[in-house]
């Protein structure tokens, strides 16, 4: 019986190993995407905060060119890192369905997230800061006022999952059988 035990220990400690190289391999993968693509021509420039005494919201600005537009939405809701599920079909956001409307949802939440301030809303040139609330109907925009939203880092766990407890389970299994 111990034996048969131990076999499968040491298969479900296998099994971990691989499932570990596995996610290593694919972190190592998605880094060097991430390392290929340009993100100074989109990330915000250095810059100061602005509007320090009032609510403000971050939106496109109308007139600039579709590509570019596309492309920094793109970016926000891509390495931005931004919740852009409102925006999408059947969302409290999603009408009307236009870029710039997308946009500036996106926009706004990605400057709500990391700290309101002018460096979190340039995109490439395509957004401004407002004072104007741009909320309509079921579609509420974040605003300075409601106070820091969570932050638009990614969870670790996203990129370390953790197999401690299979190796804590492990090691006293084995303790156990071998005393």
């Amino acid at each position: 019986m111990r034996k048969k035990i131990l076999v499968l220990l040491q298969c479900i400690f296998l099994v971990e190993c691989f499932l570990v190289m596995k996610m290593e391999s694919a972190i190592v993968a998605e880094d060097k995407e991430e390392a290929v693509i340009p993100v100074a021509t989109m990330s915000p420039p250095e810059g100061n905060t602005t509007f320090l005494g009032g609510s403000t919201w971050c939106v496109a600005l109308a007139g600039v060119t579709q590509i570019d537009l596309q492309n920094a939405l793109d970016w926000a809701c891509g390495l931005g890192m931004t919740d852009c599920s409102a925006i999408q079909q059947g969302g409290a956001c999603f009408e009307p369905n236009t870029l710039l409307s997308h946009a500036s949802f996106a926009f706004n939440n990605y400057y709500q997230q990391n700290g309101n301030s002018d460096i979190a809303c340039n995109f490439g040139g395509t957004a401004t800061l407002t004072k104007n609330n741009p909320s309509y109907g079921k579609c509420v925009y974040a605003s300075s006022g409601v106070g820091s939203l969570r932050s638009s880092a990614p969870p670790s766990s996203k990129y370390r999952p953790n197999f401690v407890w299979w190796k804590f389970a492990g090691i006293l299994l084995l303790l156990y059988w071998r005393s």
